[in-house]
């Protein structure tokens, strides 16, 4: 809270985005002030539409003209690394509402399907008489939270695309008003889908609900900072460590970052910490537990860049390790994802074994771990998800 004139007045995006450039956290960027701008012009609706529906004496003076009004919200769409979610979360911790949600798009895309199921369920077992499941879940979601702040809007799951629009006018009925970001404009989403045509209603129904802001800013801030840092460091230590939470902190600034869970056919891979679309692992979660290829393709599906901290050098007796550890990178660079890592070896002195088809396939090991390094690699893989979220869309 703040005093302005005497009158306590709420901490604004502004005042947050000036903090940052103040004590260099960032730079200045004009494109980025219109979206801070956009930001508080909401929190101020909002706080008007709060107070307008309040049974106070200037509730009464403006209900009813304003209790029904409809907030348009934001939806803010641009590059990658230009910014986008770390203006979204500054919002997100200051817009004064106590049902309020920040999540992946996906996630919550997950969690709507998984209620609409388990509501299908309930109906055959007679626990309900209402057939259609959308207009429960939906209120009931808009119960929980009226401000819905999403990540990485995409949509690629074609039973995603189908439920949208229903789903969406319900939850904008019961008042639900929405913030996200997108590497693509409303009218990209679900490009050469199937049956995209029946998808299009769900663009209209947006872009009448929510203000579409294409947030142009010139540099990739995330990418600038990490092209002036090593992706694979050794040997492992104090040195290493703090060099990869440096590169960690480049990649995730301004983000919500916290453990989270992918699920594969039904088990569950714990993701130790995560943000929209990069996620941080040791050697040990990944290559000493039963992973097998399903488990990779899931984390490269889900995240863009991948942090792996504390990679051993795997002797004879690693052999289960080592295939894993191999099948990993395989898998990542079949997928183009950036890897950024600690190792107590060079590539080539990773494996010490010399028997078995291990020391033979770790060639291949070596030099795509040397290439996944190169800048041809990196300027590769920022021109890919610079693309409109290629990286989402090829999956």
């Amino acid at each position: 809270m703040h005093l302005r004139d005497g009158i306590q007045t709420r901490a604004t995006v502004r005042q947050r985005y000036d903090h940052l450039v103040e004590t260099k956290a960032i730079a200045r960027d004009p494109a980025q002030e219109g979206i801070v701008a956009a930001l508080d012009r909401l929190i101020d609706e909002l706080c008007a539409k709060r107070l307008a529906q309040k049974s106070s004496a200037l509730g009464w003076l403006f209900g009813k003209k304003r209790s029904h009004a409809h907030v348009k919200g934001l939806y803010i769409h641009g590059d990658v690394g230009r910014g986008k979610t770390m203006l979204m979360d500054m919002f997100f911790e200051l817009v004064p509402a106590r049902r309020k949600r920040r999540m992946h798009f996906n996630d919550f895309m997950t969690e709507a399907q998984d209620r609409i199921q388990k509501h299908r369920l309930a109906r055959k077992n007679g626990e309900t008489r209402q057939d259609d499941p959308i207009p429960p879940v939906a209120a009931a979601l808009a119960e929980e939270a009226w401000v819905l702040c999403f990540d990485e809007f995409t949509v690629t799951d074609i039973a995603d695309a189908m439920i949208l629009s229903r789903l969406f006018s319900a939850l904008f009925a019961n008042g639900v008003v929405l913030v996200a970001t997108s590497n693509v404009a409303p009218d990209d989403l679900y490009r050469d889908g199937l049956n995209r045509g029946l998808f299009l209603p769900f663009v209209d129904l947006l872009k009448r609900h929510v203000e579409v802001l294409d947030l142009d800013a010139d540099k990739d801030y995330r990418l600038q900072k990490l092209n002036r840092m090593p992706v694979y460091l050794t040997p492992a230590g104090v040195q290493a460590d703090r060099q990869m939470d440096e590169a960690w902190q480049a990649v995730t600034q301004g983000r919500v970052v916290a453990p989270a869970t992918l699920t594969v056919k039904g088990r569950h891979i714990p993701v130790p910490l995560a943000t929209d679309d990069a996620a941080r692992f040791t050697f040990a979660d990944l290559c000493e537990h039963p992973h097998g290829a399903r488990d990779f393709l899931a984390i490269a599906g889900r995240y863009s860049t991948i942090f792996l901290d504390h990679v051993p050098v795997l002797a004879e007796g690693k052999r289960n390790e080592a295939k894993r550890f191999i099948l990993l990178i395989d898998t990542l660079y079949d997928q183009h994802i950036r890897l950024v890592l600690s190792a107590a070896a060079p590539p080539h002195a990773l494996y010490a074994g010399k028997r078995g088809t291990e020391a033979f396939e770790f060639d291949r090991t070596v030099s795509r771990l040397m290439e996944m390094q190169s800048r041809d690699w990196l300027d590769g893989w920022a021109a890919r998800h610079a693309q409109g979220g290629a990286h989402a869309a090829s999956r």
